[in-house]
């Protein structure tokens, strides 16, 4: 393994697979490095420089380059495959977006690059600050043709497109140079294996990963391709496999460490005060829940499940408020209809929001098989509810309950649906409630099988975002009562800005 004769800030990552000396002084990451910093500007002011300025690679980023685009005795790329891992906001769509103009612009005639990832708009970034990077620079856009998915240089027969992950389409191809980004967000290996194997006639092709860490597993239940080849990264640089064909890079904090302290936020992040601010870190590590912090700030994979709320975050919270008559509320229900609990919870529309259980349905160990909650019950204690207290509405999870909302909206009980299955729902409003708890902008009242539901909840990862689930299918575990305040406190927290927003201003003097 190459060693550098001088530390070097942000190098080296915490894992690197070895390269000969001789491999490096023969890199090819120079003309690369010399490409970006004369032809490519930045795309958008950050702490790392203004718009429209020349890109100054960092010397980390150099030396990822030069090991990168080492070349072997063949003086052909040392590598074919590369996983490049680092935490977010360290300028790794930059950087892929440098490496895929150098390609496109100085590669070997009639090369095909792609930028790739696991849908189209994610793959967009990447191929988006390149198109910007190009009309930025006559010398560059002088010699190409720019469409919405693609850029072809006429001279030499190259191009350069965006691909998404429905690899049904993709065979065919044949690339020179792949970038795919955010590999831990790909539902399956399909589009990349696609990729790799189109590869196989090239004289010199090079698949590039730039990805941040995220769950181990994907959609089908397995090892996401991403974590399948950072394992096989470690093997590398372990020694325990030889393929010098292969690369990897990888910044991560340790498994252990601390995730509030700057010095893990250091390790996983070699751009840490330089393209991304500290100030950014002390502040989303408050109310960022921890799984999702970890991934995304300290690169650190993470099991698909994850406690949700911090330890006794939510015991702090206990108010003994009471419930006036005159406080406007909103009523969220999820209900089951054997095998789980039916929750009514209240979320009043205050300044600081109290959640407080109205009534609950749940099996008993005494209960038998034949145990349902009966839905008649359910129904007169939500109209009588109404009828005694301010409820702005009532927001419910639809499933097995439509007759129900309808009974309830027929007797005036202005009636939400609200499907807690709905990941763009749940993401957000998981999010929200998280946010209150942390910052403890919430109240509750203390009611014990509330509290029991919430320590029953975990976080599951994907994709999509984080949310709350049950630890498995099938588990005796509730969290009915978690998923009804969840929904409470996001129709509670709309329909107060709602009402804010109507105020005329001069109210608001």
């Amino acid at each position: 393994m190459s060693k550098t004769k001088r530390k070097i800030k942000g190098w080296s990552p915490t894992w690197l697979t070895p390269v000969d000396e001789k491999n490096l002084k023969r890199s090819r990451g120079n003309d690369c490095i010399t490409f970006i910093n004369m032809f490519c500007t930045q795309t958008k002011e950050t702490i790392a420089g203004f718009s429209g300025s020349r890109i100054e690679t960092r010397e980390w980023q150099n030396e990822t380059i030069n090991h990168l685009f080492a070349v072997g005795d063949n003086n052909l790329f040392k590598h074919r495959t590369a996983l490049i891992g680092m935490a977010r906001k360290n300028g790794k769509s930059t950087l892929g977006s440098g490496i895929a103009l150098w390609s496109l612009f100085m590669g070997s005639e009639g090369g095909e690059v792609y930028s790739c990832a696991a849908d189209r708009d994610q793959a967009r970034i990447v191929f988006g600050e390149a198109k910007r990077m190009i009309e930025a620079e006559e010398e560059l856009s002088e010699l190409c043709k720019i469409y919405r998915d693609a850029i072809e240089i006429p001279s030499t027969g190259s191009i350069y497109r965006v691909l998404s992950s429905e690899a049904y389409s993709k065979e065919g191809l044949s690339p020179t140079m792949v970038i795919y980004d955010e590999l831990h967000a790909a539902p399956n290996r399909e589009l990349f294996d696609v990729m790799q194997l189109g590869m196989g006639a090239r004289r010199e092709p090079m698949m590039i990963a730039i990805t941040t860490a995220g769950v181990k597993s994907d959609a089908s239940g397995q090892d996401s391709t991403a974590y399948s080849m950072y394992q096989y990264g470690q093997r590398v640089a372990r020694g325990e496999i030889n393929d010098p064909t292969f690369f990897m890079a990888w910044w991560e904090a340790e498994q252990n460490s601390d995730h509030h302290l700057k010095a893990t936020w250091e390790k996983a992040n070699p751009g840490f005060g330089d393209l991304n601010d500290p100030a950014d870190f002390e502040s989303m590590v408050k109310k960022t829940p921890e799984s999702e912090f970890r991934t995304k700030r300290c690169n650190q994979w993470v099991s698909s499940q994850q406690a949700w709320l911090p330890n006794g975050a939510w015991d702090k919270l206990k108010s003994d408020k009471k419930i006036n008559d005159d406080v406007e509320m909103v009523l969220g229900f999820d209900g089951s209809f054997s095998g789980d609990a039916s929750v009514i919870v209240g979320v009043t529309l205050e300044d600081v929001p109290h959640i407080f259980v109205i009534k609950a349905w749940e099996k008993q160990p005494e209960d038998t098989d034949e145990w349902r909650v009966d839905t008649l019950d359910v129904e007169n204690e939500i109209i009588d509810f109404c009828s005694k207290y301010k409820v702005k509405e009532v927001a419910c999870d639809p499933f097995r309950w439509q007759r129900s909302m309808q009974v309830l909206q027929d007797s005036g009980i202005p009636i939400v649906e609200w499907p807690s299955s709905s990941a763009n729902r749940m993401v957000p409003a998981c999010a929200k409630f998280y946010d209150a708890v942390v910052n403890e902008t919430i109240t509750h009242d203390g009611n014990p099988l509330l509290a029991r539901h919430i320590s029953n909840s975990v976080v599951k990862t994907d994709r999509l975002g984080p949310r709350i689930v049950k630890e498995h299918r099938g588990s005796p575990r509730k969290i009915d009562a978690a998923v009804a305040s969840i929904i409470g406190l996001d129709r509670a927290t709309i329909a107060r800005n709602e009402e804010i927003a109507a105020v005329p201003a001069f109210f608001m003097v």
